[in-house]
Order: structure tokens, then C-alpha cells, then sequence
């Protein structure tokens, strides 16, 4: 669900299962806050027994309804939404089994408003949740681009460490990656120790570069070019 969550789509997570259990309220909340987006709880308050009653018509009627042992399951796992829980606030109530759900009803109203209203320095009425770093939803977090961006690290490493290797402590005018990547150049001979820690500075730095906006490389291939671009500036050589 989270790759649904933007600043740029308006997001309704509805229905009884698993929207009652609190815990599931608080990681809607976390991925909002993520993105820094407007987010409220809307809580269709109704009586147990108005609840038995519509589940009993529906199953009369030949609909979808609760057998009684999954009724009474929900009905005590239910955890009421409390707007001091901040995962729970701002919250609406809709007193459906008094005013019935309409479009005009007043709790609908105001949730439409509050999500789409004009809101800046001056309103005090409308929460954006901010991200922290915590929670900031970066590609360069997510488990496939450490994947690429570790892989892709080590092989130009392997390249430089097997070409210095085979030269045999000759000069090396440049050693090739692949195709269509640019060639690290090199005057000296560059040891281990020295290019695991330009990798894990690199790695670093991308990482930091990541968090404020920047994306970091998706593919192996642009990881390679942009390793071999920092490691031609560290070598002070030009590729």
C-alpha cells in the first residue's frame, strides 16, 4: 500500500477488517506521516445492536453477511478510534443509525473539506504530517537498491584489484568496466584497504544525497558510472 501513498492521490482505507485493530490505524498514520500528507479518521459510529440487526437482514435477504462465531469475533477485537491517540486525529463521527449516510451528512462534509481545503502558513485547522528521517520513504532504503548499489560497488572494485593484478606492477593506462561506462584511469597502484574505504565513503554520501531529494541509482549500471566518476575525482585523474 505504501507505493499508492503520494502527495499527488487521495487515499480511502476502508471497511471493518483490519481498519478496527488500532495497530493497523497507526501504520496508516506512519505512512502518511512518510509523506507528508493530510490524514484523519473517520468513524462510522453504530450500535451493536443495530449492527446485528443489518447483519441479520442481510443474510435473510441471501447477501453477504457474518456467520454469529465471526460476528461476536469482531465485536470484541473492535478498538474504538481516540482522537488523543495521534493515529486517530483529527476524527469524525458519523452517527449513521440517527442521521442515516448521506453525501450531505455533516461528518462527510467535513472530511472533504479538511482533505481538500486550501491550506498554508496561516490555517490552523489543517494538519500536513511532516516526515522525519525515520520514516522518509527513499529508494536508496529499500532493500533492491542497497541490493544494486552493493553489487554494483564491489564488481568495479574486482575490475580495478584484477587488472593491477595481471599488470603486474606495470602501468596501467585505464581499466574498462563494460560497455558504455567510462574507464577508471589510474597512475598508481591503488591497494584494497584503500578502495574499500572509497567504496564505503561513496556508499555513504549516496546515501545523504538520497535523503534530500536526490534518487539514488536504480539500475547496476548507473550505480557503476557514478562509482567510476567519484573514483576518477578521488584518484585525481579525469576519466
Amino acid at each position: 500500500m505504501n507505493s499508492e501513498i503520494s502527495r499527488n492521490c487521495s487515499l480511502a482505507s476502508c471497511g471493518l477488517n483490519p481498519i478496527f485493530i488500532k495497530g493497523y490505524r497507526y501504520e496508516l498514520w506512519c505512512l502518511a506521516r512518510a509523506a507528508g500528507i493530510r490524514y484523519c479518521v473517520l468513524y462510522c459510529d453504530v450500535r451493536e445492536s443495530q449492527c446485528r440487526k443489518w447483519n441479520e437482514e442481510r443474510r435473510e435477504k441471501g447477501e453477504a453477511a457474518y456467520n454469529d462465531v465471526i460476528f461476536e469475533d469482531l465485536v470484541r477485537r473492535f478498538e474504538k478510534p481516540d482522537r488523543r491517540n495521534r493515529w486517530d486525529s483529527p476524527l469524525f463521527e458519523l452517527w449513521a443509525h440517527n442521521d442515516g449516510v448521506e453525501r450531505s451528512s455533516i461528518a462527510i462534509v467535513d472530511v472533504v473539506s479538511y482533505l481538500t481545503k486550501k491550506a498554508d502558513s496561516k490555517s490552523w485547522d489543517v494538519k500536513i504530517l511532516q516526515p522525519t528521517i525515520a520514516t522518509q520513504n527513499t529508494r536508496f532504503s529499500e532493500a533492491n537498491s542497497l541490493y544494486e548499489m552493493d553489487r554494483a560497488t564491489q564488481e568495479v572494485i574486482n575490475a580495478i584489484v584484477e587488472a593491477q593484478s595481471q599488470s603486474i606492477g606495470g602501468p596501467l593506462a585505464s581499466i574498462s568496466i563494460g560497455q558504455g561506462l567510462p574507464n577508471i584511469d589510474i597512475s598508481r597502484s591503488v591497494g584494497l584497504p584503500e578502495l574499500r574505504r572509497l567504496r564505503r565513503t561513496f556508499i555513504k554520501l549516496t546515501g545523504q544525497t538520497s535523503l534530500s531529494g536526490r534518487p539514488p541509482p536504480s539500475d547496476s549500471s548507473s550505480a557503476k558510472r557514478m562509482f567510476v566518476d567519484y573514483l576518477n575525482r578521488e584518484l585525481g585523474t579525469i576519466a
